[in-house]
């Protein structure tokens, strides 16, 4: 008896430490530029990669940070709906702009998407972005 309940206690235990590992790919968002997925599920939440200004047909945008932002906020939208999330499911945001004089600009669209609910957020100037970009933005959320 005491050797079973504790194989079945262990089987329980088990059951629940296991995470299953869900890829998410949309064509609604750029493609992937190397070897990691538009986004992972794991444990009800949602870890999508890094976004840049690129449409979906993995094309630059070009003109201002607003626009760049836009952009980059639709893919982010686009990529959480396939994942059945939302915006309005993101807990975490992080930013990276290669210039810091594009954060006021670029809070501004950002205050368009995030004005009632306001995730967590980072955001730093880096030196350099892949593709040579002005701006990614990466999120987590929860599904809903």
């Amino acid at each position: 008896m005491f050797l079973r309940n504790n194989i079945l206690r262990s089987a329980k235990l088990a059951t629940r430490t296991m995470t299953t590992l869900t890829p998410v790919t949309t064509k609604l968002a750029p493609p992937a530029a190397a070897s990691y997925s538009q986004a992972m599920k794991a444990n009800n939440f949602v870890y999508v990669s890094g976004q840049i200004p690129y449409t979906p047909e993995n094309k630059p945008v070009e003109g201002s940070i607003s626009d760049k932002a836009e952009q980059v906020f639709q893919n982010v939208r686009n990529i959480l709906e396939a994942s059945n999330s939302s915006l309005d499911k993101i807990v975490k945001v992080n930013v990276f702009l290669a210039d810091i004089n594009n954060f006021k600009e670029f809070n501004g669209v950002y205050a368009k998407y995030f004005n009632t609910h306001k995730p967590a957020r980072s955001c730093v100037a880096v030196k350099a972005l892949p593709l040579n970009v002005d701006l990614e933005v990466e999120v987590i959320a929860v599904e809903k």
